[in-house]
């Protein structure tokens, strides 16, 4: 599992997988439980490339959010 420490969204980290340039697992550590939890089943079995194009972007709080913390993580997979 790699590790992403998020700026400016209630969730302090990220944890995820990606194998053939498919998401394999994803976890936040802290947020808003139901929201992070539900993000990170949905973006399971599909492609960085889909993922950072849904979710980059949006905006929480701090002009941020956790789905684009997760979006800018994965964008470093893309390199």
């Amino acid at each position: 599992m790699k590790y992403y420490q998020t700026r400016g969204t209630c969730s302090t980290g990220i944890e995820y997988e990606v194998e053939n340039g498919v998401v394999t697992a994803c976890q936040f550590i802290g947020g808003c439980t139901g929201n992070t939890q539900g993000v990170a089943k949905l973006v399971i079995g599909r492609k960085v490339e889909d993922v950072v194009a849904m979710l980059k972007g949006i905006q929480c709080q701090n002009g941020t959010s956790c789905p684009d913390q997760l979006a800018r993580a994965l964008e470093k997979e893309l390199q």
